[in-house]
């Protein structure tokens, strides 16, 4: 545990050096017919003439596009690991989802098509899947993976903290009922838009994968049953439990071993290029 400290002081010290250039903007979404305020932060060395890995973090229900830039060491991550953050508002419980009940939520087509576009368009990013990592926290832990496996050809890698990785066992919970209709009524809709059920989606080896959760979570038995899909299904994850509770004390701690993920996987692809 020691070491782990010790990491976490070096990284700290690593950001008290780091300035990255912080934004927020206002994105247009087409199928909703609004701008979206998101946040953006760049590599203070910024140079339009290379090419940026970009990394999507998703709030969860209760958060906003400023959720990560109020957690400390999280923005400064920009210039550590020289990588583009973006941090889409989320809507207030859309779960990520294209709504079948309510038009105004489409936030499946914002993020996975025309946020990606703007920003590829907008900055200097690597646009490809090898280029682009989704993670998030709660209703943004379902939210990155349920994008990341329902667009393979978007994102190369997927992260997930204290996610809502099955949605079933709380159909009255979180507006999830207005987004997808009462579970009662209509469980298919639930079925087919819940993390568990999209494994099939997965092909081998195609898809880097983290997930951490804490054990007194409430989202802990669900996080424990994804894990143990994914392993029967063999599909290559790293899963991460510690002690923890459903909190910003426990997502301060989570998204350092996330970011460090997508980096390295940002560096394998870069090296498999060579």
């Amino acid at each position: 545990m020691k070491y782990i400290f010790l990491w976490l002081g070096l990284l700290a010290g690593m950001f008290s050096a780091s300035a990255a250039k912080v934004d927020t903007l206002e994105v247009y979404s087409p199928s909703m017919k609004k701008n979206i305020k998101t946040v953006v932060a760049l590599p203070d060395n910024y140079n339009p003439a290379k090419k940026y890995p970009v990394v999507y973090l998703l709030h969860g229900y209760s958060g906003n596009y400023a959720a990560y830039a109020r957690m400390p060491g999280v923005m400064e991550t920009a210039d550590l690991y020289q990588v583009l953050l973006v941090c889409p508002d989320g809507g207030y419980g859309s779960w990520y989802w294209d709504s079948p009940v309510d038009p105004a939520f489409k936030y499946e087509t914002f993020v996975s098509d025309e946020l990606v576009h703007w920003v590829d368009k907008s900055y200097a990013t690597i646009a490809a899947r090898t280029g682009r990592a989704i993670l998030g926290l709660s209703m943004g832990g379902h939210g990155a993976l349920y994008l990341a496996i329902k667009h393979p050809d978007v994102f190369g890698a997927t992260g997930s903290m204290s996610g809502g990785v099955d949605i079933r066992p709380f159909p009255d919970n979180w507006d999830m009922a207005k987004r997808l209709g009462k579970y009662s009524k209509y469980p298919e809709r639930w079925e087919q838009n819940t993390v568990i059920n999209l494994l099939y989606r997965i092909e081998p080896n195609t898809l880097k994968i983290i997930i951490d959760c804490g054990t007194s979570d409430f989202f802990y038995p669900v996080n424990e049953a994804l894990h143990k899909e994914l392993l029967l299904r063999n599909i290559p994850h790293d899963y991460i439990t510690r002690p923890g509770a459903h909190n910003t004390e426990y997502w301060q701690n989570s998204i350092q071993y996330q970011l460090l993920f997508m980096h390295r996987f940002f560096e394998n692809g870069a090296k498999n290029k060579k």
